[in-house]
């Protein structure tokens, strides 16, 4: 064994060392009691991890653009006797958001911990996306938690501690094809996310870089398709819905709020997604070949062009056959269908 392989292995041994006595050394976040503001907080996965942090003893802050559904959300927590409010917002504008965020404090009186999940989903193949699909999706996945987070980060430090949680995606860690704009975006969020988390440490504030794979919230209806719309709509309904390689919105919710309430520094959500970054590390070129393949069979730029269209509006047999069945069901328990 040569001079540079020990040292390598010292420093691995003593970095995995460090790891541990600090794992050891960090306690758990009690919710009880505490202030969680979640960014699309209405439906999906933002309403299922206001239902998990709920049940934890926690009060609710969403924030949401839609009225109704907004309401309905908090209808569905009053019901389960969560403590909640909400606020209409567009995260994209930032005096939107430092005024949501001065609402809920009067409102609460503290603020403890920032969910950033609001997002946008657009899916077609590159060539029907516009320069206005770039930067809706960095507006949202970037610039949003941008501003959501130096607007609520003065209360955290003034409490010297709290958690920020930032819902990113496996987009974020593997740029999958049709999914251009949102990919960039998110790898936008990884980045910002995990240097966040180096800089807070030392106020006593941790955060959760949260990498989800597939999962079944029922959000596809609700996504925007462009060229052969309903093609990409079937592709991307029956993946969001196969056992095994997804996951439900309520195990994605549960694993997300322990790894908020132990501060961990990453949490990547299914097998698959952690397979997929595992191997795109070590084989970053071959997945890149591979998902070369994987275009060539996805829907072609055709259809309607650089036109966008609702999930719900690119219906076929395909996407509304048994394949999707958990999918439609997770729609019409997490508010995704509308009122």
């Amino acid at each position: 064994m040569n001079r540079l392989t020990r040292t390598a292995l010292a420093l691995g041994a003593a970095g995995f060392g460090a790891w541990l006595l600090l794992s050891k050394r960090r306690p758990s976040y009690s919710f009880q009691d505490k202030v969680v503001l979640i960014t699309g907080g209405s439906r999906g996965l933002g309403l299922v991890m206001a239902r998990e942090f709920g049940r934890q003893g926690a009060r609710l802050a969403l924030a949401a653009r839609n009225p109704q559904e907004l309401e309905q959300a908090l209808v569905d927590l009053g019901d389960r006797g969560v403590p909640a409010s909400g606020v209409i917002c567009d995260i994209t504008d930032p005096y939107q958001v430092q005024e949501m965020v001065t609402a809920f404090h009067r409102h609460f009186g503290r603020i403890d911990v920032l969910v950033n999940n609001a997002g946008v989903i657009e899916v077609g193949p590159m060539e029907v996306m516009t320069l206005a699909d770039y930067q809706e999706a960095m507006q949202t996945h970037f610039w949003g938690p941008l501003h959501t987070t130096l607007a609520v980060l003065p209360h955290l430090k003034q409490r010297g501690e709290g958690r920020i949680v930032n819902i990113t995606s496996i987009g974020g860690k593997v740029s999958v094809p049709h999914l251009l704009p949102y990919s960039a975006s998110k790898f936008a969020l990884v980045g910002f996310s995990e240097g966040l988390r180096a800089e807070l440490a030392k106020d006593g504030i941790l955060v959760t870089t949260v990498v989800p794979g597939l999962m079944r919230t029922g959000s596809p209806r609700n996504a925007t398709f462009k060229g052969q719309h309903r093609a990409e709509y079937a592709w991307f309904s029956i993946s969001d819905s196969l056992p095994g390689l997804s996951i439900s919105a309520e195990h994605a919710a549960r694993r997300i709020v322990r790894a908020c309430k132990y501060g961990d520094a990453e949490v990547i959500l299914s097998l698959p997604a952690r397979a997929a970054v595992v191997f795109h590390g070590v084989f970053p070129g071959l997945t890149a070949d591979i998902l070369g393949l994987v275009n060539r069979v996805l829907p072609g730029p055709g259809g309607i062009g650089t036109e966008r269209a609702l999930g719900k509006e690119s219906t076929s047999a395909l996407s509304e056959s048994w394949l999707t069945g958990l999918t439609q069901r997770a729609a019409r328990r997490n508010n995704e269908i509308g009122v």
